[in-house]
């Protein structure tokens, strides 16, 4: 139980002195529903280790219900996790988090619909994964790595690694720019196809028009 309190502890920790808005632990206790979410899942989570799993899943939808957050009770979660903001996250049944992991609002740890058994992201001590990233399937993001805003993440990410885009790509590991080359004048760009396409069919049409006229 001491252990357990301990951790609480650090989760209201790990909120004051990550972020610059809160003025005190009193305040943070009462007013940040990232940290009432996480604590929710502490519980949800015991209870699901005990197999109680419909008090688990009542837990975790009524934190879901207040706070805007939705960590599935089998979740595995280390500690000083950190929800800034909040709204829209979502982390699935399999996922497993480690320690000083921070999440920002719109972040999806989540499956692809394909798999079975481990389904979820498994996320590595230090990560951040930051406002409306998309992180789907059963893969890894590596420790100390940072996942950009509204990335989608489907392959697994080094550690010490930066990753932007969609799909996301790594663009920094460990300090160094990594090189994607593109042709970009190769790449295809389906509005100007479109447009192209429908140019053609144009010209065919006038060119049909002529002739009746001709007729």
């Amino acid at each position: 139980m001491g252990r357990f309190f301990k951790m609480l502890k650090e989760d209201v920790d790990v909120v004051f002195d990550q972020d610059p808005a809160a003025r005190n632990r009193f305040e943070v206790i009462l007013l940040y529903s990232g940290l009432h979410a996480i604590w929710a899942h502490r519980v949800a989570h015991a209870c699901f280790n005990r197999k109680l799993f419909f008090m688990a899943r009542l837990i975790s939808q009524i934190s879901r219900f207040f706070t805007g957050i939705e960590i599935h009770p089998g979740a595995k979660i280390g500690r000083r996790f950190f929800i800034d903001h909040g709204m829209g996250v979502v982390v699935g049944e399999t996922c497993e988090i480690g320690d000083n992991v921070t999440l920002f609002q719109g972040v999806t740890l989540g499956g692809t619909g394909k798999e079975k058994g481990k389904r979820h992201p498994t996320v590595k001590d230090n990560a951040l994964v930051a406002s409306g990233a998309k992180v789907l399937g059963s893969i890894t993001i590596g420790e100390n790595s940072k996942i950009g805003a509204g990335s989608v993440v489907l392959r697994d990410v080094p550690d010490n690694s930066t990753v932007v885009g969609i799909p996301g790509k790594v663009v920094v590991q460990d300090g160094v720019k990594v090189r994607n080359d593109l042709d970009h004048h190769k790449l295809p760009d389906p509005v100007s196809d479109k447009i192209e396409s429908l140019a053609k069919e144009i010209e065919r049409l006038q060119f049909e028009v002529e002739n009746l006229k001709k007729e």
